[in-house]
């Protein structure tokens, strides 16, 4: 009730004013990854390289001022779909499951009559290949299909679709598709860290934003059906010092395209403002698109309405943001944002302040000279945040596993949250060139090249070896290199910095496997397993490991729940 009433107070939550007509309009969500507001042309971009984006944006709504609550993929389109905060919906990047108890939107849309499907463009968002669990909750079609390593057979691997499949995937289920629908498209095309791929990339993306308001002006829904287009977050593109995203809060990775289109027949749609300069949050999407189409929205949701912003009859609020990923991943501080009137404050080690009125690149630091302002801007966070305090705490590992786990020689193991909410510890901007490493050695071996991906890492865990990414890549690496054990010695370290991380423990597994290990793989698989319900090859890992370990009941068992052939 705490967190509710806070935001009651802070006029987040939208009240409820059903809108359409009559019948059930067709609502259709667009995410685009790692696009920032300021590269595309309906928000003046100076080179023309979204027209289709931009003739959408014409016939819509533009918020001139969106962010999104998280820099990374997974928490920002948890955000987007269930229309609460990071620390309610508590998704992390690390294969944690979406809580049953956390509204969401295609399972609410389903049961009121809606067909349902997403179409993803990465392996972050396929729930069958272990990351972001719980997100094919509520859809008749899930359509990803990517593949990770096969730990004992291949390495081989799928990481992305190119839009232009993505796009061709939805259009055909569009084609078939009997009204009310609800479809999720997500196009990760513009996921790139240089320049100038990164805008081949955005063209590539805006292209099958084309191709899929073509297909719904073929079968002559186009002017009915609500569409939602939204950055989940932007790229650094090596602003502030960072290559890509996922620690910074700055413009460059929390400012993002926002548009809503509504159908033609929407009562008073002629008076709604289409430039929208109030700042508006992913987190009111939801919600936003539940009111547009006459749908209660939930009571748990938890953002305010984006159609009263446009109204002009809801005032301009303050936008929270937050990056865990630099504390979980780093193993550095977490970070906060709080963006209000014309100031941007972030919580760290060392607190910046910012005029994007005068500074929009965000390099004038007046956390010293405008202290009165800072303890404004600090106090309104603190405000806001410690609403969450005691809800954020995700289960983590069971005792149980912990027991295990100490038994097997692992020290320091805490039960650490997965919404932590403690700003401590190294500032972000202090090792930024050392993520920058850690993420391309990551991208490297995506790419089949491990023993290039090593050579990095061993220059950043010599000079830290408090970076569980780092450790846990450098497993992987040595992995794919056949050095089982140089893979063991790294995954435990990374386990002992995350011990929550399903995916070091399914590394670890696979590795312990690999040197005939059996009896230990069995604990640290058990522990993937258990996480990644979906995920075949964590069962049939496990399965083998039971096998071995004599206990061919328990073997038989993981083989039934994917039929995975012996």
């Amino acid at each position: 009730m705490a967190v509710r009433k806070s935001l009651l107070f802070l006029g987040l939550l939208a009240l409820v004013h059903p809108a359409f007509p009559a019948g059930k309009p067709n609502i259709v969500l667009i995410s685009l990854e790692s696009v920032r507001a300021d590269r595309v042309g309906f928000l003046g971009a100076k080179s023309k390289i979204t027209p289709n984006l931009d003739a959408l944006a014409a016939q819509g709504i533009v918020f001139q001022h969106a962010y999104t609550q998280a820099p990374t993929t997974v928490v920002s389109e948890a955000t987007i779909l269930t229309g609460t905060y990071p620390q309610s919906h508590k998704m992390t990047e690390f294969a944690d499951r979406l809580s049953a108890s956390v509204p969401f939107m295609p399972e609410i849309l389903r049961a009121r009559g809606y067909h349902t499907a997403a179409f993803v463009g990465t392996i972050e968002l396929d729930p069958r290949a272990g990351d972001a669990p719980g997100f094919e909750r509520g859809f008749e079609r899930y359509d990803a299909g990517f593949t990770r390593p096969t730990r004992g057979k291949t390495s081989h691997q799928t990481v992305r679709r190119n839009g232009a499949e993505v796009a061709a995937r939805a259009a055909s289920w569009l084609s078939v598709t009997q009204s009310p629908f609800f479809v999720w498209v997500q196009l990760s095309d513009a996921d790139i860290s240089t320049a100038g791929s990164y805008n081949s990339g955005l063209t590539a993306a805006d292209s099958a934003v084309g191709k899929l308001v073509a297909s719904l002006r073929a079968k002559k829904m186009f002017d009915d059906t609500i569409i939602a287009v939204v950055g989940d977050h932007g790229q650094s593109l090596g602003a502030h010092g960072e290559d890509a995203h996922g620690v910074f809060l700055y413009e460059e990775t929390v400012c993002v395209p926002l548009v809503l289109k509504l159908p033609s027949s929407y009562p008073g749609r002629a008076a709604l403002s289409t430039l929208v300069k109030a700042k508006a949050s992913l987190v009111s999407v939801a919600s936003s698109l539940f009111e547009a189409a006459g749908i209660p929205v939930p009571s748990q949701m938890q953002g305010q309405s984006l159609l009263r912003l446009a109204k002009g009859t809801a005032l301009d609020q303050p936008v929270y943001s937050r990056s865990d990923f630099s504390q979980q991943a780093f193993g550095m501080s977490l970070l906060e944002s709080w963006r209000a009137n014309k100031y941007l404050y972030i919580r760290a080690p060392q607190p910046e302040l910012y005029d994007l009125t005068v500074d929009p690149d965000a390099s004038h630091n007046l956390a010293t000279s405008a202290k009165a302002t800072l303890d404004t801007m600090a106090g309104q966070l603190a405000s806001f945040s410690q609403h969450f305090d005691g809800s954020s705490t995700k289960a983590g590992l069971t005792s149980a596993e912990m027991q295990k786990l100490a038994s097997l020689g692992y020290v320091g193991l805490q039960k650490t949250s997965s919404t932590a909410t403690t700003v401590a510890g190294i500032d972000p901007k202090d090792q930024v060139r050392l993520v920058n490493k850690v993420l391309e050695a990551k991208a490297l071996n995506e790419d089949g090249k491990p023993e290039r991906a090593s050579g990095i890492l061993q220059h950043v865990i010599g000079e830290t070896g408090k970076m569980y990414l780092a450790q846990y890549t450098m497993g992987e690496s040595f992995f794919e290199l056949q050095q089982y054990a140089k893979a063991i010695e790294y995954l435990h370290k990374a386990i002992e910095l995350q011990p929550n991380s399903t995916w070091a423990h399914y590394e670890m597994g696979a590795s312990l496997i690999k040197t005939g290990d059996y009896k230990t793989a069995v604990v640290h698989l058990e522990i993937a397993a258990s996480r990644l319900e979906q995920f075949p090859e964590a069962h049939n890992l496990l399965a083998e490991a039971y096998e071995h370990s004599g206990k061919t009941e328990e073997a038989k068992r993981e083989r039934k729940k994917f039929s995975v052939p012996r």
